[in-house]
C-alpha cells in the first residue's frame, strides 16, 4: 500500500474489540501483538515458502487441548504482521479489513479451528485473502 499512514495498532485492537461479546469473553491466556514482519524462527516454523506473505501467526495450545497438567502456562500469542497486511492492502479501508480478517483467523486458531476448517468458513464468510 502507498499513500495514506494507518495506525495499525489502533486497527487491531478495533478489530479484537468488534469480535462478538461471547468470543471476546472466552478469550484467555492470550496475548496479541504487532510485529514488522516474521522472525526466520517463525517462518521456517510454519514452513513459510519464499515469496509467500505471513499474515497473522498462532503460537500456543489451542483451548480444545487445554487439559489436566497444562497449569501455569505462559499465554498463546497472536501475532500480526504490519508488513505483509500493508503489502497486500490496496488502501487503508483493505489494511482494516485484512487485519479483522486475520485476527479472526487466528483466534479461531486459539479455539483449536484448522486451516482447513477456516479456509471453508472463509470462503462462506465471503473473505478474500
Amino acid at each position: 500500500m502507498t499513500g495514506e499512514e494507518v495506525d495499525f495498532e489502533s486497527l487491531v485492537a478495533h478489530a479484537l474489540d468488534n469480535l462478538p461479546v461471547a468470543t471476546r469473553k472466552k478469550l484467555n491466556n492470550v496475548a496479541v501483538v504487532v510485529a514488522d514482519a516474521p522472525t526466520r524462527e517463525q517462518e521456517d516454523e510454519e514452513g513459510t515458502r519464499e515469496g509467500s506473505l505471513l499474515l497473522g501467526l498462532y503460537e500456543g495450545i489451542p483451548e480444545t487441548e487445554y487439559g489436566k497438567g497444562l497449569g501455569n502456562i505462559l499465554p498463546d500469542k497472536i501475532t500480526i504482521f504490519k508488513d505483509a497486511i500493508e503489502e497486500l492492502a490496496d488502501s487503508p479501508e483493505d489494511v482494516e479489513r485484512i487485519v479483522s480478517e486475520t485476527v479472526w483467523h487466528e483466534i479461531a486458531h486459539h479455539f483449536g479451528y484448522t486451516d482447513e476448517e477456516l479456509e471453508e468458513m472463509e470462503k462462506r464468510k465471503g473473505f478474500t485473502k
